[in-house]
């Protein structure tokens, strides 16, 4: 029934609404009660227009990624933990159709010539699939949902997230408008965490934050948000990362924030943190607060800087790394650190403070450094 419908709506064209699934039903001669229409309706605008049977999933407000391995084989992370959903899409060719439309209603093409994509839907879900056969057997499609609703630092210190000691801390930072790097491995809480600190941020100050897929949701009355775009299914209208720091100086910001650095926009947001924009941050995928110089490195290496250039800009550009770490369902701000050149002139972060297995806070050897930083004298 659901496909008959389906087919009967898409060769009509068009955004179906209820009354045109109602009139399909009549046309294809079924006779169905008001609740089992309702039900149709349903399934057959989610695979018109949203992502069919994944939709009820993405609508979960537990669920922070879908993952299709095989059309009986669906997994969900729901509150920090990877489970089967009891879902079955059917057939490998019902898989890439799937793909294949979720890609477009991105604006991206995924077909045979062009086998992988990275898109933001319409919904600021974020898309990642992959085609046959450089997916062996069937198509796989990986969902990472978008959440918008921020939580406060109290929250994530209910939660466990953050410890209490560092709370102040962390307000200190933000208000003392210190540039920080926030890092962690993927899904570790470093988009939740940095929304959180701008929540901090003073009222009458202008927040441009700068994204790929908007994904941060600071609670602040003035943010503005530049979305970086990929190119479209004929190769044009690409805007970057990079190009967006650049409109972003004009925009009479107070804090610039970049949600991820992953390339060689590192440059530009190093040279606007060190051009008087204080109070900026940035999300970085790092696996520890001391993998931070060589992943920096390595990013501004795609924009041509030498490692004594990089060492020198991000030493004056950011003032601590906020890392991030995941214990299965657990993400919970691991350290503090602070930036600094070393005796050679290399970049250095030094644990300013790191939360033992106990959760208790430890001081480390740049604490002193920290303290000084937010007004706290050597305390």
């Amino acid at each position: 029934m659901v496909d008959d419908v389906r087919a009967r709506l898409a060769r009509r064209g068009g955004a179906p609404t209820s009354s045109d699934v109602t009139a399909a039903v009549r046309a294809s001669g079924v006779m169905l009660g008001s609740r089992a229409l309702a039900e149709l309706d349903v399934a057959v605008r989610a695979e018109l227009l949203g992502a069919g049977p994944l939709q009820v999933l993405l609508e979960d407000p537990d669920v922070t990624d879908v993952l299709v391995n095989a059309p009986d084989e669906v997994w969900v992370e729901r509150s920090g933990r990877l489970v089967r959903a009891p879902v079955d899409l059917g057939t490998p060719a019902r898989v890439r159709e799937l793909a294949v439309r979720l890609a477009a209603a991105g604006g991206q093409r995924l077909d045979d010539s062009s086998p992988t994509v990275d898109a933001r839907l319409p919904d600021g879900t974020r898309l990642h699939a992959v085609l046959p056969p450089v997916a062996d057997g069937c198509a796989l499609i990986s969902l990472r949902v978008l959440r918008r609703r921020a939580f406060t630092l109290a929250e994530l210190v209910a939660s466990g997230g953050v410890a209490p000691a560092l709370a102040p801390v962390l307000r200190a930072l933000v208000l003392t408008r210190a540039n920080l790097l926030v890092t962690g491995a993927t899904g570790s809480g470093k988009t939740t965490l940095l929304s959180a600190l701008l929540s901090v941020v003073p009222d009458d100050e202008r927040i441009v934050c700068i994204e790929e897929s908007g994904e941060l949701t600071p609670h602040h009355p003035h943010v503005v948000r530049l979305l970086a775009r990929r190119a479209n299914v004929d190769g044009a209208g690409e805007v970057p990362l990079a190009e967006l720091v650049r409109q972003a100086l004009r925009m009479r910001p107070d804090r610039i924030v970049l949600g991820e650095c992953r390339g060689a926009e590192v440059r530009d947001v190093l040279t606007a943190l060190n051009t008087g924009h204080e109070g900026g941050c940035a999300t970085l995928h790092a696996n520890a607060a001391a993998d931070v110089p060589a992943r920096l490195e390595a990013l501004a290496s795609l924009a041509g800087m030498g490692r004594e250039a990089v060492a020198a800009q991000a030493a004056s550009a950011f003032d601590a790394v906020l890392h991030l770490r995941r214990d299965g369902p657990r993400r919970y701000l691991a350290e503090i650190a602070v930036v600094r050149r070393g005796p050679a002139g290399e970049l250095v972060v030094e644990a300013a403070v790191t939360v033992a297995a106990g959760g208790l806070p430890v001081r480390g050897t740049g604490w002193s450094a920290l303290a000084m930083r937010i007004g706290l004298g050597a305390a």
